[in-house]
């Protein structure tokens, strides 16, 4: 059965089990009898007091009955359990997604809409670039204000080159109209993309660019929505 590196297990342990800001052994016995449940697992410490010489090292011994993407599964979610103030157990969250990160179950990154995105954008490899970090990240469930930053420069990007100026987002719309006159886009459906746009580009200033509190309720429709303008301007534009 394959495991996550046995050191990484444990820098994980050293964090999420550490005393004063880390899980108390009670709430670590209590989760890793839910997972011990969820996965059909049997786990040596499953009551608290433990029989070990500290939380951390049952914490360890617990994981270690686990195949390799349940440790992902349960290591993800016992970070979100703690403050995401804590800097440590950000680090280590960050840490799990670029190292693991293929182990995410049901990423936005597989779905349809994304996948003809990223195709469409193949031939844009510094807005394609962009992209991915902004999907690597909202799956990751860290950086959030870093997610929408990339999505909107990966959008920046790709207008730059098929209008071929330097101009913000911002200042592209009647260049961007050029496209639309020029592919035969209808005027409704023209002043609707302007309208997007237009809100898309405050919506970033408002909430983004000076804003390190980001909703994350309303990212994965930022994604989505930035997704289908930007393919929608490649398609017009060919």
């Amino acid at each position: 059965m394959a495991k996550i590196d046995p050191t990484f297990i444990l820098y994980a342990c050293d964090i999420l089990a550490e005393t004063g800001s880390g899980l108390s052994g009670m709430k670590i016995a209590e989760y890793s009898n839910s997972y011990a449940i969820k996965y059909n697992r049997v786990i040596p410490h499953g009551s608290y007091p433990f029989n070990a010489p500290n939380k951390r090292t049952a914490l360890r011994e617990n994981l270690n009955v686990f195949d390799k993407p349940e440790q992902f599964t349960i290591i993800k979610e016992l970070c979100e359990l703690l403050p995401s103030t804590n800097e440590k157990v950000k680090e280590l969250k960050s840490k799990l997604f670029i190292r693991y990160g293929t182990l995410v179950s049901e990423k936005i990154s597989q779905t349809e809409l994304i996948q003809k995105t990223k195709h469409w954008l193949s031939d844009y490899p510094t807005a394609l670039k962009q992209y991915e970090n902004a999907l690597t990240k909202f799956e990751g469930g860290i950086f959030e204000r870093n997610t929408l930053d990339d999505l909107r420069l990966s959008f920046e990007l790709l207008v730059k080159e098929l209008v071929r100026n330097n101009k913000s987002l911002e200042n592209q719309i009647p260049e961007i109209c050029r496209i639309l006159d020029k592919a035969g886009i209808s005027t409704e459906l023209k002043n609707m993309v302007q309208k997007i746009i237009d809100y898309y580009t405050k919506y970033q200033n408002s909430h983004v660019k000076h804003n390190d509190l980001v909703n994350s309720n309303e990212m994965e429709y930022v994604i989505e929505l930035t997704s289908v303008i930007m393919k929608f301007l490649i398609k017009a534009n060919t």
